[in-house]
């Protein structure tokens, strides 16, 4: 029997970033309600615009799976039920749960959506995805420690949907275990408050309480997850979708690393995967993020490499220059909405769904009545550039590297 081909499943933040995500290639989005979802900073969505989402997703045959995975006290429960029967109602086509909670209110509903296992269950062994299976779960969301060799053996021995997280952020502990943000600010991380203490800079002591860090203190945070040398690897295991990790982060981040994930991906299934791309990609990748990233556990146990002790070093870049609202044809200018400076002279990059990566320097730059500008130096500011081919509008500009 042919294997499915392994989906890309990408943050939502937002209901625009939802859009985004989907517009740029990706299979399914994740998203989190106003309650019960561990993003409590999020742009988090009303049930009005979960439905709004499912109806956009469904219309582009892409999927749209809601996070309750927070762990829940007593007063939690509250309201629970009530609001999974509306997620079935909007039509969701899964939800991500961690407790059992909501595993047992699903069942006894016969609620029609999928049933995820969030890496919040720190799920590492087989025996563990066979008993969620058994209570009706289709998927396990592994943890994000787990190796190569453990996800090879689960996706062997169980009948499961595996779901790994391939690219973004890692938690300093297992994922759903950290109490550091409730100890040191009050906001549960389980529950959605997470301060991300492990990013703070701290002094460091010893037994006598003489400080031991140097200037540049000490961090206890790891370097982030990408596991862009390994899709190939992952998808002849037969893991069976690729999570995107970031539902904070910008339009920019989210329709980059789809697009260039959704590339190498294609690339695979249609036998053309091309070492020069990957090269190109991991740059266009480790430069849109500001924390420098390593395979974590996938091979091996990390060491000090994969982790900041001291001397972190997180520049945000400028790279991210503009969005294309509109093309004139007659004038072959693209019309844009700008983000970062640029100038004439400078070499640029437009790409988009419909779009493959096209270079050129600028050579013109007006503003909205076609007076000339010497630089494009505010944010939002809608610009017209000289650009030889047609391109579409929600296509974006990078600066070429």
């Amino acid at each position: 029997m042919k294997k499915k081909k392994v989906e890309l499943l990408a943050p939502a933040g937002s209901l625009e970033k939802l859009k985004w995500a989907i517009d740029y290639g990706a299979d399914a989005v994740y998203l989190g309600g106003e309650n019960y979802s561990l993003r409590a900073n999020a742009q988090n969505f009303t049930l009005n615009e979960i439905k709004q989402g499912v109806k956009y997703a469904h219309s582009k045959n892409a999927k749209v799976y809601v996070t309750v995975n927070i762990i829940f006290h007593n007063e939690d429960v509250l309201g629970l039920e009530k609001y999974l029967k509306e997620l079935d109602k909007i039509n969701v086509d899964a939800v991500i749960f961690s407790d059992p909670v909501v595993l047992d209110i699903a069942v006894k509903n016969k609620l029609n959506f999928d049933l995820h296992l969030s890496t919040q269950s720190s799920v590492l062994n087989k025996d563990a995805v066979k008993y969620y299976v058994n209570k009706g779960v289709s998927r396990v969301v592994l943890a994000r420690e787990c190796s190569k060799k453990t996800i090879k053996s689960i996706i062997n021995e169980t009948n499961a949907e595996i779901e790994c997280f391939i690219h973004g952020a890692m938690c300093t502990n297992f994922s759903g275990r950290c109490v550091l943000s409730n100890y040191f600010t009050n906001r549960d991380a389980n529950r959605g408050g997470c301060a991300q203490v492990c990013r703070f800079n701290f002094n460091l002591y010893d037994n006598d309480e003489n400080k031991i860090s140097s200037d540049d203190n000490f961090t206890i945070a790891p370097k982030d997850l990408s596991l862009v040398d390994y899709v190939k690897d992952m998808i002849q295991m037969g893991v069976s979708s690729f999570k995107l990790e970031g539902r904070m982060r910008s339009v920019y981040y989210v329709a980059t690393i789809v697009s260039v994930y959704r590339k190498i991906i294609d690339m695979y299934y249609n036998n053309s995967y091309d070492e020069k791309y990957l090269t190109k990609a991991k740059k266009i990748l480790y430069r849109c993020a500001n924390r420098e990233v390593a395979p974590q556990f996938f091979n091996k146990i990390p060491g000090e490499k994969q982790q900041y002790y001291s001397s972190r070093k997180e520049d945000s870049n400028q790279d991210f220059l503009g969005i294309v609202l509109d093309y004139d044809e007659e004038k072959k200018e693209a019309i844009i909405e700008q983000r970062n400076f640029f100038k004439p002279n400078d070499k640029i990059t437009i790409f988009g769904p419909k779009t493959n990566d096209y270079s050129f320097v600028v050579k013109t730059l007006k503003d909205e009545e076609g007076k000339q500008l010497d630089a494009a130096r505010h944010p939002k500011e809608i610009i017209r550039i000289n650009c030889p081919i047609k391109v579409n509008k929600n296509d974006l500009l990078r600066v070429c590297f």
